[in-house]
């Protein structure tokens, strides 16, 4: 079996970004693009991943995390892609080769690299080269006109007007006979216009040693487009969404406008899933089958069981949502929450670390919190419970079969019977007995001399 070594390049400042952020800690899809590219490489259980870092160097290893397969390698300066991999020379295995990544280029795919590394022997050079309408920028791929075999990359800058028409680019991702690395690096040269050792500088030298160059290219050409500034974030931004739409489609997902999506984690979809504009998937999102989820709604870490409908404006954060449950308009469900089978919450309704079983209704300007609500429950508008004494937190059990009345304050710890009713206005403080009235208000009075405070008009 082929031995693979990964050295991602991840040191360049990113000056174009203008952020005291390191270029490659900008987020892609919710997090870091380097990160991205740790995860793809993984993927393909490589030997050794060594990253060479350089500018916010302590910031991106913080981030990304100390993590037993990675290698970290500083480049404490940045003299070019071949200097860069020549850092991490001495933990690359003599007898295995080198797949080269880029830190921000974040997309290319698991199964891109798996193709270059089925091409890819211990004495030959595998380039992922593209061809692309606009290759300005990109250093060319130069070919022999008789064999059509691969000679040079030349670099856009140091092309020549006949080679800066060629439209075969070269995206950096490379494969390299390790056995041969270390007597190229060191022949490198920066005599050029970026006074830079260039690593593609090493194809010259392939070549010249009788080293087959072989070539593959992406599925997509977004795969390897690199992030030098925020437009091209922008863009590859789109491109992962609209990849992670067109494979929910294919699963059967409908989509009011695929294009008006955004997935920051994992979701996955069961069966008649209908998703509308705008909405944000953040963490790990299940969805069940029969599920409708209604525009600008932002879902994390949540589990949707069949048959929920989710009404526009809501915020669900780690959460179980049982079968038939309704919630919304403007719903906030946070964390610890656990919605029973055909729970409904309505519209302004806040719920925080509450259990509430099934079929119970919370459906107007309330805020359930700390509180065991058991089974065909009726919450009326206004009610709230007040959990917390400004230093703990306290719960409130609410039992079967209770009606609450509208405009109530429920003040933990304290329990609402079975069967109980809660007047319309009241403070309740105490427990209620099982199957009674309870309400607590001042007597009402009219005062028929008051007169209203007004404004003196001189």
């Amino acid at each position: 079996m082929l031995l693979v070594n990964v050295v991602i390049l991840a040191a360049g400042m990113g000056k174009r970004m203008r952020s005291s952020l390191p270029k490659v800690l900008h987020p892609l899809a919710g997090k870091p693009i380097l990160l991205h590219v740790l995860d793809t490489a993984r993927t393909l259980s490589p030997a050794k991943i060594c990253v060479i870092y350089g500018h916010g160097g302590e910031q991106v290893r913080q981030t990304i995390g100390n993590h037993s397969d990675l290698i970290w390698i500083e480049q404490a300066q940045q003299l070019g892609t071949g200097h860069a991999v020549k850092q991490a020379l001495p933990h690359l295995d003599s007898n295995g080769v080198t797949l080269v990544l880029f830190g921000d280029v974040p997309l290319v795919k698991r199964n891109t690299l798996k193709v270059l590394i089925e091409k890819a022997h211990k004495d030959s050079l595998v380039l992922l080269t593209v061809e692309l309408d606009n290759p300005a920028g990109y250093g060319r791929i130069v070919r022999d006109s008789a064999t059509n075999r691969i000679q040079a990359i030349v670099e856009e800058k140091d092309a020549s007007p006949s080679q800066k028409k060629i439209r075969e680019i070269n995206t950096g991702i490379m494969i390299l006979p390790n056995n041969h690395l270390e007597e190229w690096l060191d022949k490198l040269s920066n005599a050029n216009t970026q006074g830079e050792y260039y690593l593609t500088d090493i194809i010259a030298m392939a070549v010249n040693a009788g080293i087959p160059i072989e070539a593959s290219c992406p599925e997509s050409d977004w795969e390897v487009i690199g992030v030098n500034n925020k437009i091209q974030l922008s863009v590859l931004e789109r491109a992962y969404q609209r990849d992670v739409a067109n494979g929910l489609m294919e699963q059967g997902v409908m989509f009011a406008d695929p294009a008006r999506f955004d997935v920051r984690g994992q979701l996955v979809c069961g069966n008649d899933v209908e998703i509308d504009i705008n909405c944000v998937f953040e963490g790990n999102v299940h969805l069940g089958n029969n599920i409708k989820i209604h525009a600008n709604c932002v879902l994390r870490n949540v589990k949707i069981s069949d048959g929920a409908v989710i009404h526009p404006f809501s915020l669900i954060e780690d959460a179980e949502i049982g079968r038939n449950c309704r919630i919304g308009p403007y719903a906030r469900i946070r964390p610890g929450t656990q919605l029973d089978d055909g729970v409904h919450v309505g519209n302004f309704v806040e719920i925080k670390n509450s259990h509430i079983a099934a079929e119970s209704k919370v459906n107007h300007l309330s805020y359930i919190g700390d509180t065991e609500m058991g089974r065909k429950v009726n919450v009326g508008a206004g009610t709230i419970t007040c959990n917390y004494d400004g230093a703990f937190k306290h719960r409130t059990i609410i039992e079967d079969d209770v009606f609450i009345g509208s405009d109530t304050q429920l003040v933990a710890p304290v329990t609402i019977t079975k069967g109980s009713t809660v007047g319309a206005g009241s403070t309740i403080t105490r427990d209620t007995p099982e199957g009674q009235l309870t309400l607590s208000r001042t007597r009402q009075i009219s005062i028929s001399n008051w007169k209203r405070p007004r404004k003196d008009k001189g």
